[in-house]
C-alpha cells in the first residue's frame, strides 16, 4: 500500500464545517488505497492566542512570568485540539483512525524550546497503526525533548513535522494542504497575471521561502530536499477525489524536464538597511562587526563594502530583519569605539526584490535583463547580492509592486 501525509494548515481547520471538509479530503485518498498519516495545525488564530496568555502584556499584566518549556506545553495543545476532533470525525464517517501527539510518536528535538529542530522519528508505532489500515492524525508544530518536555518548532512548524513524517515512514508524497492552490510565479495580489508552477524544484522552492513567499516554510523545504521527498501544494477548497494534476509539486530539479530560466519573482518588505560611513579599510573590522550580531542572533542578509572619498576608508551596507534593526543598530554603535567608524543609518523604507530560476546556470544575461527592466520604470537599486540561481536587488519600498510587475513581464512569466 502506498503512502501518503496529507497537512492541513491554520485556515483549513479554522472551524468543526471545515474540519468536516478536511475529514471528506481524508476518506477519499483512503478509498483510494493509500495508507493515510494527517498532519493538522491548530485552528486559524488559536496559537496567536495561546501565545498572548503566555508571552504578551496581558500574561505581564496578571504576573504571569515568562518560562520557555511551559510555554511549549500551553502553545502546542493547539494542535492537540485539532487532532481529536479530525480523529472523532473520521471515525464518525467510518474510517478507523486516532490522534497521535508528538511524545507519543514520538518526535524527538532538541531542547531548544519555542524553535526546536527534529533530531530523529522512530516509525515503529505510525508503521502499525497505518499497517493495520488505521489513519495517523498527528499534532504539527510539536515533538518531544529526550528530558520528556514537550517542545515547539517555532512558526511553520506543521509543514516541517509533515515532511519529517513523511520521510520517516517513507511516504510516496507530502501534500500541504493550504488556503492558495499552487506556488505562483510571484504574488497574484500584485501582478493578476501570475500563473501557478506545476513544478518546481527544491532549490527555486527554499529561495522562494526564503525571499519572502510564504507558501512554504523554509525548514520543510530543506528537509524535504534533504530526504528527498516530493511536496505538493494544493488547496484544501478542492473536491475530494478531484486533486490529480492540481496544485505545485516541488520535486529535485532532474525531475523537471523543461527547465526555466527564471520561475519566480519573490519580494520581502520587512527589510532594513544598515550603513556605516568611515570605517577603516583593514583586516578584521568585518568579522568583529558581524561577529557581535552573531553573536546577538541578527541574522545578517545582503552586504556591499566600497571605498569612501577618505584615504584608508571604506563604507558598508547590509539588511537585517526590520524587528532586528534598532538592535543592530545599538550593537554596531557600541563596537565604534573600538573599530572606529563616522557614523551610523538605518533605513527601514526598503524592500527586497529578487528573481529565482534554476536556469540561470546555463544562461548568461539574466541580470542585464533585471536591471534593465527596473531601470525602464526608474526604480533605482540599493544594493545587489547572487547566488546560483538567485539575484536580489534593494530597492525603496515605494517601488515594490511596480518591480515586481516590471520583472514578471520581462521574463516573460505571465506567459506560462
Amino acid at each position: 500500500m502506498s503512502r501518503l501525509v496529507m497537512k492541513f494548515g491554520g485556515t483549513s481547520v479554522a472551524d468543526l464545517e471545515r474540519i468536516r471538509r478536511v475529514a471528506a479530503l481524508v476518506v477519499a485518498e483512503v478509498s483510494a488505497g493509500h495508507g493515510v498519516a494527517v498532519v493538522v495545525s491548530a485552528m486559524a488564530g488559536k496559537t496567536n492566542e495561546l501565545v498572548a496568555w503566555t508571552d504578551g502584556a496581558g500574561a505581564a499584566a496578571q504576573g504571569v512570568e515568562f518560562s520557555d518549556d511551559e510555554y511549549d506545553a500551553v502553545v502546542a495543545s493547539g494542535e492537540q485540539v485539532t487532532a481529536g476532533l479530525l480523529a472523532m470525525t473520521l471515525r464518525n464517517l467510518g474510517v478507523r483512525a486516532r490522534s497521535w501527539l508528538g511524545w507519543q510518536i514520538p518526535i524527538v528535538t532538541d531542547d531548544s524550546h519555542g524553535k526546536s529542530r527534529i533530531e530523529e522519528i522512530p516509525s515503529e508505532n505510525l508503521d502499525r497503526a497505518l499497517g493495520a489500515g488505521e489513519v495517523a492524525v498527528i499534532a504539527g508544530f510539536q515533538g518531544v525533548t529526550r528530558a520528556g518536555r514537550v517542545a515547539t518548532l517555532g512558526r511553520g512548524g506543521s509543514d516541517t513535522t509533515a515532511v519529517a513524517i513523511a520521510a520517516a515512514i517513507k511516504a510516496d508524497r507530502c501534500d500541504i494542504y493550504t488556503d492558495v492552490d499552487g506556488v505562483y510565479t510571484t504574488d497574484p495580489r500584485i501582478e493578476a497575471r501570475a500563473r501557478r508552477l506545476a513544478q518546481i524544484s527544491y532549490e527555486e522552492m527554499l529561495e522562494m521561502a526564503s525571499l519572502g513567499a510564504k507558501v512554504l516554510h523554509t525548514r520543510s523545504v530543506e528537509m524535504a530536499m534533504a530526504h528527498g521527498v516530493p511536496v505538493r501544494v494544493l488547496s484544501s477548497f478542492v473536491e475530494p477525489g478531484q486533486t490529480d494534476g492540481r496544485g505545485t509539486m516541488v520535486c529535485d530539479e532532474e525531475e523537471i524536464v523543461e527547465k526555466r530560466i527564471v520561475s519566480g519573482v519573490a519580494y520581502s518588505r520587512d527589510e532594513a538597511k544598515i550603513s556605516l560611513f568611515g570605517l577603516p579599510d583593514h583586516p578584521g573590522v568585518s568579522s568583529e562587526i558581524f561577529g557581535r550580531l552573531a553573536d546577538a542572533n541578527v541574522n545578517v542578509d545582503m552586504i556591499v563594502q566600497s571605498h569612501a572619498h577618505s584615504e584608508g576608508a571604506a563604507n558598508m551596507e547590509f539588511t537585517v530583519g526590520k524587528r532586528d534593526a534598532q538592535r543592530a543598530v545599538e550593537i554596531v554603535r557600541g563596537a565604534k569605539d573600538s573599530i572606529g567608524f563616522d557614523e551610523v543609518a538605518v533605513n527601514e523604507d526598503v524592500a527586497k526584490v529578487s528573481v529565482i530560476g534554476v536556469g540561470m546556470r546555463s544562461h548568461a544575461g539574466v541580470a542585464k535583463t533585471m536591471f534593465g527592466a527596473l531601470a525602464e520604470k526608474g526604480v533605482n537599486i540599493q544594493v545587489i547580492s547572487t547566488s546560483e540561481i538567485k539575484i536580489s536587488v534593494l530597492i525603496d519600498a515605494a517601488y515594490t509592486e511596480l518591480a515586481v510587475r516590471a520583472l514578471h513581464a520581462a521574463y516573460g512569466l505571465d506567459r506560462l
